[in-house]
């Protein structure tokens, strides 16, 4: 309805009088139709920011010889960047863990269907009890897709150069995935390194993913065979099949990211041009002393048991406690948490903001005690 001014002020007034009894008749004429509990912006929101949520594991298949791929079924659609990783936990025992993986599967798949997929190698406390132990039919939660292991036009350029080793392919795949569905538009070369034929995960899918916008070369390292190439990712082969005009990401163990930093110097690439997936903070080489690690929930306090080779967030699972975890390599802040005493040692390099280490906070994920500490640790999600 416009309102349009009148030439004479009172007689804007007079009109204004009228809207009182001329709303009522407006609303008395209205159908009696209930107004939306849910609307659009909540449902999209919803599918940006799930949260925690319950999961069921409806698929396990075996890859190769030390790695499955585990499928869940979410309690709702998520919508994620073909590259980042969700953190998959359950309860074994008395303790509450979880770890992060890297999402396989498509963001298509996840939008219209509901599940993901993640591939899971056989190492560690965690992945190997999923190895082991998961069956179809169970109950897991699921965090938030994470991270920064994902395509940006902005930052990188118009070809990446993804170097892999073992399951650090599963975040190539959702790429690959992802190039063939249209959700994301760039040029990816993948470098798959493995010891041996067998070793190489997902294989069958990679060939078929294939196109002008995708392909793979797979180097073996313990192993001759023609159609491969041999030994690892060195410059020339990346500038052979990929050019030196390229972002390089890279997902795989310490060591493969050790070599291929030495290589990629060499093609001038480095800096913003270079991402890596953080690995998990491991056990340190420690002799094995025990603390006692107090911790502040809310209103509850709890003591329990941290080992001087464990971290602290891995005492806290160990106990059962309810605490947030999600990169579990310091540097994504999730698990920040307030020094209220003790000593401690940083796994590798310090990753805190500057406000974190300022004002005492720590990052559980990846700090070791060195005698016994005392923290205020924020609530753990609840799966929705």
């Amino acid at each position: 309805m416009k309102f349009k001014r009148q030439i004479f002020g009172f007689m804007d007034l007079l009109r204004f009088k009228k809207m009182v009894p001329l709303r009522a008749k407006k609303l008395a004429e209205a159908p009696a139709t209930p107004l939306p509990t849910s609307y659009r912006v909540d449902r999209t929101v919803k599918i940006l920011h799930p949260g925690m949520q319950q999961a069921e594991l409806t698929e396990i298949r075996q890859e190769t010889p030390d790695m499955k791929t585990f499928t869940f079924r979410l309690s709702g659609k998520m919508m994620f960047r073909a590259g980042e990783y969700v953190t998959v936990g359950h309860k074994i025992g008395d303790s509450l863990a979880s770890r992060p993986y890297a999402i396989a599967s498509s963001p298509l798949t996840a939008l219209e269907k509901g599940e993901i997929s993640v591939g899971i190698k056989k190492a560690g406390f965690f992945s190997g009890w999923m190895f082991d132990n998961a069956k179809t039919g169970d109950k897991f939660f699921i965090g938030d897709p994470s991270g920064f292991f994902h395509y940006d036009g902005v930052r990188d350029r118009a070809v990446v150069a993804g170097i892999a080793g073992g399951s650090g392919v599963t975040p190539f795949l959702s790429m690959a995935r992802a190039i063939a569905e249209g959700s994301e538009d760039f040029s990816l070369v993948l470098f798959y390194g493995a010891r041996t034929e067998k070793d190489l995960a997902y294989k069958e899918e990679l060939d078929k993913l294939c196109s002008d916008k995708f392909k793979v070369v797979y180097v073996l390292s313990d192993e001759k065979n023609e159609k491969y190439e041999s030994g690892f990712v060195t410059a020339e082969l990346v500038e052979k099949y990929a050019g030196k005009d390229v972002s390089v990401f890279m997902c795989g163990p310490q060591a493969m990211f050790d070599f291929a930093d030495k290589e990629m110097a060499k093609l001038d690439l480095g800096g913003k041009y270079v991402r890596k997936e953080s690995n998990c903070v491991a056990a340190r080489d420690v002799a094995p002393t025990q603390y006692k690690l107090r911790v502040h929930i809310r209103d509850e306090v709890f003591e329990v048991n941290a080992d001087a080779r464990e971290t602290l967030l891995t005492a806290m699972e160990r106990a059962g406690l309810n605490v947030p975890a999600k990169c579990r390599a310091g540097g994504c802040g999730y698990c920040h948490s307030r020094l209220i005493s003790g000593k401690y040692t940083i796994a590798g390099a310090d990753k805190r903001r500057v406000a974190d280490a300022k004002f005492g906070f720590i990052h559980p994920c990846c700090t070791y005690p060195d005698s016994d500490v005392e923290l205020e640790v924020p609530a753990g999600e609840i799966p929705q």
